[in-house]
This record gives structure tokens, sequence and C-alpha cells, in this order.
């Protein structure tokens, strides 16, 4: 790979009004190249570039384009930054009127230099929002991809898409699909914006000599107008990645915009090393139809801000997992100690969670065709989920971490959608750490709050997630949550049910359909109040559960619970896959003596409190 940097365009705008500048401040930049003027940091723009490509694991060779004007400048600046001068290629063009354009300054260092392999080419003179993307990604991408490769990013607020060059971009693929070049307003809603920044395969480089050949006016010699070709019409495969950052090339612009766009970087760039960033996601109880959402079905369930799982992150010069001190422990205070700890919690902490993520989101940016930055940071976890009750504890890890990863890294919601951010993160528990689990609990620690979600094989296949409603919080019945304070592992409660619903085995089947149906039921008792009808459809999913997984499967311990709140005239299901109840009493002062009874029944007794994304504790009707 040959990276060519391009400075030779003419900036004649900004080189008059630094030089008529009445204000001094500027006029020891008289006469300076538009590269060499100062950039994020107080670096030269060119400096950054060269910085970013001065890799010999990468690139065999870097040429610099430039004109006659400014040839003497950047001979200075190859000498004083160790760039081989006879890597400066002279276009021959001392005014803007006599300029080659930009594809035939490429063209001509190809051309001169009898350069036979696939080239990088770079805008020298482009400031860049982000000093630390890693280009050998950008490398990675280039060649997994059977054709061309274009950066682009998200115009800021304030953008204005007719200035730019907009990608279409597939997002399965990655290809651009359309090229508009400075589109007028109102044309396009797209926002991508594509840079002189792009990757080309050694056997698409002789268009750039028929491009030429079909614009013989300098001003039309545009890679905007050779991406339109290339795209458009002859249709050839040229794909998209995106940095998260932003581009401005200082091009023909004014004194102001330079400095407007320096100040908002170099602003963004001291914010960087900012407070750390916590974020959490909370517990979750499946109200009805829970386990179907393995199985095709539908269910409800909602966020409970009683619990919750909260990660910081906080940038650092290598990369640290913190392990916690309860969850993950590394010192014990005898042999003894080390076994009852391990009898009672097992040996998988919240420290694989943090990792399995980290290294899942690298997989999915790069196969994404998203370039990260080269940052690093330690992570930390802390949890008050109780462990293997099926309250969500793990993937509430895993959506924090995912959260603070997005923050940090500067992915957006377009980038990310809350349907794909579900996927992400029930893949990273079954794909990479084998956990059973089904959609339900990564769809509302998502979208958080109380959503009913269609989990039908139609919808799966066709758009591969389901359809995810958030339900009014506004009024909720009196909803308490019990568990064991000594709980198995509640991975084993699925038992053998996946493979004999695989198997087509027609009680499973029609199972897990009527699972679907009283979650519809149950989403009308709620949406019209009707507290007594969600208490017996509740009742009745419990039943549908006991009878297709069977005792034995649910064990004695959820049996005795269930059993328990049903001596006080309460509905009773289990909330996950096993080691807690989720209730609906609608006799309150009965609810006050069942709680004593569960408390002296060695549980864990609590009143929900559910958790409002809106920013708000959602309210129960009992207040």
């Amino acid at each position: 790979m040959i990276c060519i940097l391009l400075v030779a365009g003419h900036g004649t705008v900004l080189e008059t009004q630094i030089k008529n500048d009445v204000t001094g401040l500027y006029g020891h930049l008289t006469g300076v190249p538009k590269a060499l003027l100062p950039g994020i940091g107080g670096k030269k723009i060119l400096d950054f570039w060269w910085e970013t490509v001065n890799t010999r694991q990468l690139f065999s060779e870097v040429y610099l384009v430039t004109n006659a004007d400014k040839y003497k400048h950047y001979e200075r600046w190859a000498t004083a930054n160790d760039f081989p001068v006879e890597n400066v290629v002279n276009d021959g063009s001392t005014t803007l009127e006599g300029r080659l354009g930009a594809v035939a300054d490429l063209e001509l260092a190809i051309r001169s230099r009898k350069l036979q392999d696939d080239i990088m080419v770079i805008a020298g003179d482009m400031l860049c929002a982000d000093q630390n993307f890693d280009i050998a990604q950008v490398l990675r991408f280039f060649r997994s991809k059977p054709g061309e490769l274009a950066i682009y990013y998200e115009l800021e607020q304030g953008e204005k898409s007719s200035s730019r060059g907009i990608v279409e971009v597939c997002p399965e693929t990655h290809r651009i699909s359309r090229f508009l070049e400075k589109p007028q307003e109102g044309v396009t809603a797209l926002r991508l914006a594509s840079v002189v920044f792009y990757c080309l395969r050694k056997a698409t480089l002789p268009y750039l000599s028929d491009f030429l050949t079909l614009q013989p006016q300098a001003q039309d010699r545009t890679f905007g107008r050779f991406w339109e070709w290339i795209i458009n019409e002859d249709k050839l495969p040229v794909f998209g990645m995106k940095l998260p950052t932003g581009f401005q090339l200082i091009g023909q612009v004014g004194l102001s915009d330079y400095t407007k766009w320096l100040a908002h970087y170099s602003a963004q760039q001291q914010q960087c090393p900012a407070k750390p960033t916590t974020c959490r996601s909370y517990a979750r109880v499946g109200l009805m139809g829970n386990p179907s959402d393995g199985f095709n079905g539908k269910t409800i369930a909602m966020t409970i801000s009683n619990f919750w799982a909260e990660v910081t992150l906080i940038e650092s010069q290598t990369l640290v997992l913190l392990p916690h001190p309860l969850n993950d422990p590394t010192e014990f205070g005898s042999l003894q100690d080390l076994y009852c700890i391990s009898r009672k919690e097992g040996y998988l902490g919240g420290l694989r969670l943090l990792q399995a993520t980290c290294k899942k989101f690298y997989q999915f940016c790069s196969k994404q065709g998203i370039a990260l930055t080269k940052q690093n940071f330690t992570l930390k976890y802390d949890t008050n989920i109780p462990r293997q009750v099926g309250l969500a504890g793990s993937s509430a890890i895993v959506s924090a971490t995912l959260k603070c990863l997005m923050k940090f890294y500067n992915i957006t919601e377009s980038d990310l959608p809350k349907p794909t951010r579900a996927n992400f993160i029930l893949n990273v528990e079954t794909d990479e750490l084998f956990i059973t689990a089904g959609l339900q609990d990564r769809v509302v620690q998502v979208y958080e709050g109380l959503v009913y979600m269609d989990f039908s094989k139609q919808l799966m296949d066709e758009q591969g997630y389901g359809d995810y409603i958030p339900m009014d919080m506004s009024s909720l019945p009196p909803l308490w949550l019990a568990y064991l304070s000594d709980p198995s592992d509640s991975g084993r409660i699925h038992s053998n049910v996946r493979q004999r619903w695989l198997n087509g085995e027609a009680e499973v089947v029609e199972a897990m359909k009527s699972f679907a149906a009283l979650t519809d039921q149950a989403r009308v008792a709620l949406q019209g109040m009707d507290w007594s009808r969600l208490a017996q459809l509740m009742d009745e999913n419990f039943a549908l559960r006991r009878s297709v997984y069977t005792e034995d499967c649910l064990g004695p311990g959820n049996l005795k619970m269930v059993q328990l709140a049903r001596q006080f005239g309460s509905a009773a299901k289990l909330p996950g896959s096993g080691g807690a109840v989720v209730g609906l009493c609608l006799d309150q002062g009965r609810l006050v003596e069942m709680r004593k009874a569960f408390q002296e029944a060695g549980c864990v007794f609590c009143v929900i409190v559910p958790y409002n994304p809106s920013g708000t504790i959602g309210t129960n009707s009992q207040d």
C-alpha cells in the first residue's frame, strides 16, 4: 500500500484574508500554505497526517503532491520532518486558475512515479477532530472488501450537506449505493459526508485517466465528480467506512471558518480526558409471556429501579479491567473461606462480562466499518442485582458496559440502533460466554421502562429482530418481588424444553403460542388498568410454565414461593429463569402480612419501584 497526501490546492481566500487581517494576530502566518497552518494541539495540520501514515508496516512509500507556488515551503517541511524530499511531487501550477484538479494531481503522482500498488489518498490540509483514530483498522476494512473505500463521517449540527459529498451506505454490506456531490438544500435528508480520504485498488487506477479524459476542465476534476461517475454511472463497488469524528477541509474557506473549526475541534480535544463516564442498566421483571421470548413468542417486561448494575469508564494509558472486590475475589481469608465462597457463588463473576463486551464491541465496529480511536480506558463495575435469581444481572452489566463504550467512542444511535443493540448484548452472552438466554431481558434493558415484545418467526426472519413497543407507565398496579437468599443456578431452569421445541413437539409449540396469547391479553389489561384480569393472567402464565417445564425442573424453592403468595390471595409467577417470583396483591392489608411470611421463610421481599426511562420513577396505583 502506498499513501499519497494531496496539498496542491491554492487557498487564495484564506491566504488573502490572513494577509489583510488588521488585528495583527495572524501576521506570522502570511504566505504559509494551508496544510502548514496550525492545527489541533498546536502542531501543523500536515504534521498530524504525516505522523498518522509514517508507518513502514502499513505503507511502503508516502508521497506528497504540491504546487509550484508552495513547493519550497513543503521542501523545507520535508527536510525538517524526515520526509523523503524526493517524494515531494510538484504539479507545476502557480495559480488557482491554472490548477490541475485533485484527481489530476493524484494521477500525476501515480504516473510520474510509476506506482503499481493499492493507493490511499488523503487531503493533507484537512482538520480532523479526533487525533487518535486507528488507520490500521481502515486498511484492514479496505482489504476485507472487494472494492474501493471512502471514509465518511456524520455531519455535526449546523453543517450543511450542500457543502459536502453525501453518501448513501447500505447498512448490511456497507456498499455506497449513491454519491451526491454538494446536493442542494432539500434534495436529501442524508447526513453522511465523504471526505478526501480514500483507498483505491491497483486494478482501479486506470479509471483515473479515463475520468480525466471525460473532464477536460480543472474545476470538474474533483473527487466528488469522480465518485459520482464511478458509483452512480459505472456502478463500481465502493464501500464506506465511518470515522466517529469530524473533518474540515481548509480548501477555499475564509479565516473566520478556519479559526472557528480549529477552536471547536481543539475544545473537543481538551474535553477528552473528561470526567469518568458512568452508565447504569436496571434489573428487569418479566410480567407476562416469559420464557417464550426464546421461542418466537411474545412477552411484556419492565425495568425496576430497586436493582441495577453500574459501569464506570475513564480514559487511561493502558486498557485495564478492574475486578469487583466481592464478585471477582482474588484474595481469601483462608482455604475454607475460598471453599465457602466458591460453593455458594461459583467461579464466574462480572469481569468476564466486561472483557467479552469489549471484544465483541471491537469486532462489531470493525465489521460495520466504524474506525475507532486509539484510546485506552479503565473499566470497573458495581451491581446490587441479586445473583442467580433470574433478574437479568449479567445482561445489565453487559448493557451498562456497552453504553459506556458507545459514549467513549462517540458511537451514535444510527451506528448501533436499539434493536441491534439488544441483539449485540445477547450475542455477547450466548456466543462469547455460552450463557443460555433470550432476547427479552436485553430488549427491555436497552429500551427501558415497560415494553411489549413480539418475537414472531416472521419478524425475526425478515428484519432480524422483533417488534418492541414501549407502554405507558403513568399508572401501574402494586407489584412485589421476592427471591431466595440462597438460590441455585437459574440457568438450569430451561431444562430440555428448547430441544423439545426444536423437535416440533406439539405440547411445547402450543404452549409457546399460548404464552403469546396471554401476553396480548395482559397488554389489554394493562392499558385498561384491569388489575384483577392482569392478576388472573399472571397465575395462568405460571400454570402454563409449570405444565411445560414440570415441577422437578422448576425446583422446590420457586414452587414454595408461589404457594406462599397464593395463601395471601396474591397472583405470582417467575419474573425470569428462576430464583425469584413477581406478584400482584390487590389487598394492601394482606401485602403486609405476606411480606412478613416471606421474610420468615428466609426470602428477601420488596415492593417493586418501576424504572421509567423518562427520568422519573414509575408509579404504582397503590401510592
